[in-house]
């Protein structure tokens, strides 16, 4: 049987988009205590069932699911490729294993067709029906139009026919594409997937003072704490320093630091890491779009993660992955022996060029911002994010060129270092940079 907990959590959930929500409210209808409401809509709130917003009160909303970038649904597949459906609409929802291509003879594609797939044919009415009668979609290329017979077919299966004017080859480059950006995002770690809820987050309120700082702090071991109002939106931060010769009495308020810098669940944990080492920061607060505070990140856990993502298998290459796989160590001895750094190459392929023939220039600003990184790996064993770099373009840097990329350390402190890049090409200057990047953490 459903806790209590549980039946309110269900109850908000049939609740009208837009439905305003109290504690006395569920209390009252479903004969529970103000208490046990309470702590079901706070549930509800963090699983992104309802939201607070000032002046209005605590409404029902949309859930914000997290997109599946494991998989690809028929109905993603319906908007990859403007298609049109043609019938067994109802498994739309339905996510895809594979697609296979229907280019050879009935007999010989049977092996290859699975329950959970997607059969992409042209108008071979045979080769479809067989798709469908073992559980595969059909996805008709080519504009091509099918038979009443087909569409029933799909329709009593609830197997998704969805037809396209794109040729096999289009839709089947437009699906992998589609496949590819689904795993490169899987990569991507952001705030909401490692920071400490609000639930085992320690924090004072606004009316607390410097006495109650130093308990909380004797007893959690931290020196940083959020502030919060009395309907928990976030308005400061306190940390040791700002305790430094205060009496016990003097209010939090007065000693806090006020609109701290603080992020949102959707943030990328790379772009806070760059925030909190330049700001020197231990720990931000997280907070909803109201302010509302959901919780705390440390520098621990951003560093934890980084480390974790770099561990992890590559399964989707970005552009700026592919450039990165073609700079190459150069054969000759670095110049400076005393601070070793190399130099690289790299050659210009067709697909890094523009319309003219020419290397793009956001692709030289990769090679060079890639060469530096690299070169800090080097030279410190220490990883980094560029915060600046100035670019010179000098002379147009042809396809099938060779560059010759010499990195030198203009100044490096604990928390930056700058570079001065030269590029070359058969021994003429093409093009110079100043990067400045951010320290991270040692290796």
């Amino acid at each position: 049987m459903a806790t209590k907990h549980d039946q309110i959590l269900a109850y908000i959930e049939t609740l009208p988009v837009g439905e305003k929500i109290s504690v006395r409210i569920i209390a009252k209808n479903l004969r529970v205590s103000e208490g046990t409401a309470y702590r079901a809509i706070k549930d509800a709130q963090n699983s992104g069932l309802v939201s607070t917003i000032q002046r209005v009160g605590t409404i029902r909303i949309e859930r914000k699911m997290k997109e599946s970038i494991e998989t690809l649904s028929y109905g993603e597949v319906v908007k990859i490729i403007e298609g049109d459906i043609l019938g067994g609409e109802k498994g739309l929802n339905n996510d895809l294993n594979k697609f296979i291509i229907g280019a050879m003879t009935d007999d010989a594609i049977v092996r290859y067709i699975t329950p959970g797939s997607l059969m992409i044919v042209g108008n071979r009415e045979s080769v479809q029906e067989l798709a469908l009668k073992k559980g595969a979609a059909v996805l008709i290329t080519g504009g091509f139009d099918t038979s009443d017979k087909i569409i029933n077919l799909a329709n009593e299966l609830a197997l998704p026919l969805i037809s396209t004017t794109y040729d096999t080859f289009t839709v089947a480059t437009m699906i992998n594409r589609a496949m590819t950006d689904q795993l490169i995002k899987k990569e991507i770690i952001v705030v909401g997937d490692i920071y400490t809820k609000l639930e085992q987050t320690m924090y004072l309120n606004v009316e607390d003072t410097v006495l109650d700082y130093r308990k909380l702090n004797e007893k959690s071991g931290h020196t940083r704490f959020p502030v919060v109002s009395k309907n928990l939106r976030l308005v400061g931060i306190v940390a040791a320093k700002d305790m430094i010769g205060k009496a016990d009495q003097i209010s939090i308020e007065r000693v806090m630091t006020k609109d701290p810098t603080l992020v949102k669940t959707h943030m990328s944990v790379a772009s806070v890491g760059h925030l909190m080492i330049w700001d020197e920061l231990e720990v931000m607060p997280v907070v909803e779009d109201n302010l509302t505070l959901m919780g705390i990140i440390s520098r621990q856990d951003v560093m934890k993660a980084m480390q974790s993502a770099q561990r992890q298998p590559q399964v989707g290459d970005t552009i700026a992955d592919q450039i990165e796989e073609q700079i190459e160590l150069s054969s000759e001895d670095p110049d400076d022996w005393a601070s070793a750094i190399p130099s690289y190459k790299f050659s210009v392929t067709p697909q890094m060029t523009d319309s003219v023939g020419t290397i793009s220039f956001g692709v030289l600003s990769e090679i060079i911002t890639s060469c530096a990184k690299r070169s800090l790996l080097v030279y410190q064993k220490r990883n980094a994010l560029i915060e600046q770099m100035d670019l010179h373009y000098f002379k147009m840097i042809q396809l099938e060129s060779v560059l010759e990329i010499k990195p030198k350390v203009f100044e490096i402190g604990r928390r930056s270092s700058k570079f001065d890049i030269e590029v070359y090409v058969e021994n003429v200057l093409v093009a110079k940079a100043i990067v400045i990047c951010q320290m991270m953490q040692r290796n």
